[in-house]
């Protein structure tokens, strides 16, 4: 689902997605959206309606364009784990872009006791493990990956080894010498992607080469 916000749309997103991120979905009420983005609690109706729908909107202002990134990573005349390496770029580059609301979809939502049927985000984690799931599979009849991977494991490895780096933002900062923000965007911009790119080719690669390697052995 695509959709076209226009400016004070945008606008109210991005003060929701502000309190979203320091308050958490269930600290944060309409009236405060409103008073932050100084405009009239209806007008924040009006456009959005609910405060769970003003939350799928931010997932589509935020995701719109990662479907055709990823649908255009396919087309290209790359080898799979070229492939594997570009999409773990584009996640953690939107995710490092988009921490907060990121943070609230991925550990929020999936432990409120009152289960919120986010179809937007359902639908968005399902086109991503399909992205993924075509590009191991193009690996795998290639004979250069494993037979044996649990595909829809590979994303929470990328994803949970980035929110522990940074939800230990404190720790690693001081581990790593990373004194301003602009050094520590950097690390995830290169180590860290480096070290989840090795890490997910590590389980997709036969560890002794392909099997047809293995059988002239």
């Amino acid at each position: 689902m695509k959709r076209n916000f226009n400016d004070k749309q945008i606008q109210i997103l991005e003060v929701a997605e502000t309190l979203f991120a320091e308050k958490g979905f269930d600290g944060t009420s309409i009236r405060n959206i409103a008073k932050m983005a100084k405009i009239n609690i209806a007008m924040v109706s009006y456009y959005f309606g609910s405060k769970e729908r003003l939350l799928e909107s931010l997932i589509v202002y935020r995701t719109s364009d990662l479907k055709n990134q990823l649908e255009h990573l396919l087309l290209e005349d790359l080898e799979p784990l070229d492939k594997i390496n570009k999409l773990i770029e584009l996640y953690i580059n939107r995710i490092n872009s988009n921490r907060g609301i990121y943070r609230i979809l991925h550990f929020e939502f999936p432990s409120k006791k009152s289960k919120q049927n986010l179809s937007v985000f359902s639908e968005l984690k399902k086109g991503n493990l399909k992205s993924l799931e075509i590009i191991i599979k193009e690996g795998q009849n290639k004979g250069i990956f494993r037979k044996d991977v649990i595909i829809p494991l590979i994303t929470p490895t990328i994803l949970g080894t980035f929110f522990h780096f940074h939800m230990n933002k404190p720790f690693f900062e001081n581990l790593l010498n990373l004194k301003t923000e602009d050094l520590y965007n950097n690390y995830i911009k290169t180590n860290l992607t480096t070290h989840i790119q090795q890490t997910v080719k590590a389980l997709l690669i036969y560890e002794m080469g392909t099997p047809e390697m293995l059988c002239k052995q």
